[in-house]
């Protein structure tokens, strides 16, 4: 199997309601995504995937996210812009664009140092 990982970034605001309805302050960070993909087979280029390819996809799902208070966006008007969930979101628009052959293994997302949440989905039983 190979693995192809993929970092980029962009920076957004966020304001996290916590549990109990508090509130924090509008705060911005430069979040990282970190993307790894796997194929059991490359392709006649010799590539499980092109990095230019994977990169720009990630960059087209996050470019709204690009300088945005991020729960004013339709995708988290409804939930909190956490760094879990902005993964998974991220992994639930990324994995239908993949083509065949390729999985998505996870995406994590940093927003600020040290500070990773990771999502990959539960093994189909």
């Amino acid at each position: 199997m190979f693995v192809i990982t993929i970092e980029t970034g962009f920076k957004a605001w966020h304001q996290l309601t916590l549990a109990g309805g508090e509130k924090e302050d509008l705060h911005d960070h430069n979040w990282l995504v970190r993307s790894a993909v796997s194929a059991d087979a490359l392709d006649e280029s010799g590539l499980a995937i092109d990095f230019l390819d994977l990169k720009a996809k990630i960059e087209a799902i996050t470019a709204p996210f690009e300088g945005a208070n991020l729960e004013n966006l339709a995708c988290f008007k409804e939930q909190n812009a956490s760094a879990e969930l902005v993964a998974k979101y991220i992994y639930d628009e990324l994995e239908p664009l993949l083509s065949s052959g390729v999985m998505l293994e996870y995406i994590e997302v940093m927003e600020a140092a040290g500070c990773w949440a990771k999502y990959l989905p539960k093994p189909v039983e």
